[in-house]
């Protein structure tokens, strides 16, 4: 039962940080991209969205042996800061320059919307969840939100953008509040 709401919550985690990929997507996705571009831009996002928390999570193993149950409120603090973050930047009215979706642009909005990925990883290597699990959930999801945000962005031309960062945001900051209260 124990796994099953940590894969739960995982989930929901990684539907919180796909919704950065899902909100860029939208506007990708007003390029009127090719299916064949849209297929390979979701699996570099998702590629991404696999490495970034891994990376995370191994830094976060190592602080997490290192300083113990400090470390543990850093990673709660750092999710409520990152939630924070993206709240608030989904309520920013300046235009986004326009990267072209392919060669170093692909590689630029892979990192761009996997970087608070890292964060995350941190947070989870910190407090010792299973890799495993948080690599698949975030990989699959950032993956099947970044084809979502760009076939939708190709049909509605982005009339839900910044609502769908602001929600993974409430999210990630309700995430840090639980985790810094249940220590």
């Amino acid at each position: 039962m124990e796994i099953i709401a940590e894969l739960f919550t995982l989930m929901i985690m990684a539907f919180a940080l796909g919704m950065d990929a899902f909100s860029i997507g939208l506007g990708m996705g007003m390029l009127k991209l090719r299916y064949k571009q849209i297929f390979y831009i979701g699996l570099t996002i998702g590629i991404f969205h696999v490495w970034m928390p891994l990376l995370g999570i191994l830094t976060g193993h190592f602080i997490s042996d290192r300083f113990g149950t400090v470390a543990q409120y850093i990673g709660g603090v750092l999710l409520v800061i990152l939630g924070i973050q993206m709240f608030a930047s989904s309520f920013k009215k300046e235009e986004r320059t326009i990267i072209k979706p392919y060669g170093w642009g692909l590689i630029f909005f892979a990192l761009s919307s996997s970087l608070d990925s890292f964060s995350v990883g941190l947070s989870l290597g910190i407090f010792g969840a299973r890799t495993v699990a948080v690599l698949v959930c975030f990989g699959i999801a950032a993956t099947v939100l970044t084809w979502a945000g760009l076939i939708i962005g190709r049909k509605f031309q982005g009339y839900i953008g910044s609502y769908s960062e602001a929600l993974g945001g409430c999210v990630l900051l309700g995430f840090g509040i639980k985790l810094l209260i249940f220590i």
